[in-house]
């Protein structure tokens, strides 16, 4: 789809086009309407002026010619008459040039003086004499120029309101535009209460904002409820199950048994469950951003890897720093350094023995990438959008323990921060990152 700005420069280009060439068209023809009017008269002119006088009568045109030119409204009228051989024998002009039979196009090159732009009909009026009779066409000089002029400024101004309308509604949508992304990216950001201003005096723009705002407000009913139901479920829940898990660990001191050992660790498995929802609902209500710091993500990444380099080495993998470049950015280190923890042990638990995993920091424009990329079979590009949903478990990583919530999480966290997690190919293994913006 066209671009508002090609669009524009479209309807611009096509205008412009139009004006030039009704301008020309209409000045054109303004000036054959002219020059045919002209025509006309000089016909005339040198029909009466010949009217009754026999073929080659040289005397009688001559006569009838000073006749004419003592008449007051002939003085833009001239006459010349030629032989046979193209000589001169008289007339009150006298053209500088020979001119071809029928009408043509004088100027001041001619050497008619007072006549800066006018029509010349030349016809044989027997015995091999040619009469040839001018007239002007511009009652002043320069009217041609000043007409012209005229036609300029016209079609100028016209123009230059068309433009200036334009322009007016190029900002004005870019204004409502710029709201709406305002708005949106807000909205992005978690902040579902952002509405789309309404301009006071209405609209089909203010009509149009008022349909956004109530489909937000429906929107951010149903996250709402949602989120409410997800809250008040695991709140709900965790009490009864911590209570339950305390009797486990009373019955289990009391008669040890390995079902009571199994009942505790599933219970401490939902708990940690309803606390991973917890956790993603707290992030996504975009409170922790009042928290924001200035975090040197070099520095988080040194400090993430020193802790579980020890842990890495028991479970025979090995963890790595790749390039840190010195890189800080706003936002919540205690967030972003659970991020990298969740990414970093994503990458030791579901990769084999014997894998690499490296922590790396990547300056791509305005953006920074904290990427955690290991040497292990990875995840197919079909199945890496099942491995961001919340429960969403590869049917490899089943049988391992866990509940599907750390990559969640980790993309909370990266959203609260304006970010996105991305989940790519590392030829071979998998690179998880978090893209973050840098922020002054």
């Amino acid at each position: 789809m066209l671009r508002l700005r090609t669009l524009t420069a479209i309807f611009l280009t096509a205008f412009a086009v139009v004006t030039v060439v009704t301008g020309y068209a209409t000045f054109h023809a303004s000036r054959t309407a002219i020059v045919s009017l002209v025509d006309r008269r000089i016909d005339s002119v040198a029909d009466a002026l010949l009217e009754d006088v026999a073929p080659g009568d040289a005397d009688a045109i001559l006569r009838r010619i000073v006749a004419f030119s003592s008449r007051r409204d002939s003085g833009d009228i001239g006459f010349e008459l030629l032989d046979a051989a193209g000589h001169r024998l008289g007339g009150n002009v006298a053209l500088a040039r020979p001119l071809r039979s029928g009408f043509s196009d004088v100027s001041r090159t001619d050497g008619i003086t007072g006549l800066s732009v006018g029509r010349a009909e030349t016809r044989s009026v027997g015995g091999g004499l040619t009469l040839i009779t001018v007239a002007e066409t511009e009652p002043i000089d320069g009217y041609d120029a000043i007409r012209l002029r005229n036609y300029l400024i016209g079609f100028g101004l016209i123009a230059a309101v068309v433009l200036a309308g334009t322009a007016t509604f190029g900002l004005v949508v870019r204004r409502r535009i710029d709201a709406t992304r305002t708005t949106a990216l807000a909205i992005i950001d978690g902040d579902l209460s952002h509405r789309v201003p309404v301009a006071a005096n209405g609209g089909v723009f203010a009509a149009q904002a008022e349909a956004i705002n109530r489909m937000l407000d429906r929107i951010a009913t149903l996250v709402d409820g949602l989120r409410h139901v997800a809250n008040d479920v695991a709140h709900d829940l965790r009490t009864p199950l911590a209570r339950l898990r305390s009797r486990l660990t009373v019955a289990a001191e009391g008669t040890p048994s390995d079902e009571l050992d199994a009942a505790i660790e599933q219970c401490d498995e939902l708990l940690a469950i309803f606390g991973a929802i917890l956790r993603i609902a707290e992030i996504d209500t975009g409170d922790r951003r009042n928290a924001f710091g200035r975090v040197a993500l070099h520095d988080l990444a040194g400090e993430v890897v020193d802790t579980l380099s020890d842990a890495a080495q028991d479970e025979k993998r090995t963890l790595a720093t790749g390039t840190l470049p010195a890189i800080t950015i706003a936002g919540d280190r205690q967030l972003l350094s659970q991020a990298l923890y969740n990414l970093v042990e994503n990458a030791l638990h579901h990769t084999p023995p014997g894998t690499r995993v490296t922590v790396s920091l990547a300056v791509t424009g305005d953006a920074v990438s904290l990427s955690v990329a290991d040497s292990g079979p990875g995840i197919a590009e079909g199945d890496r959008a099942l491995a961001r949903r919340r429960f969403g478990r590869l049917e490899a990583s089943r049988h391992r323990p866990g509940h599907g919530l750390g990559l969640p999480i980790v993309d909370a966290i990266a959203r609260l921060h304006g970010g996105r997690l991305e989940l790519a190919d590392a030829r071979p293994g998998l690179a998880a990152a978090l893209v973050l913006p840098i922020r002054s």
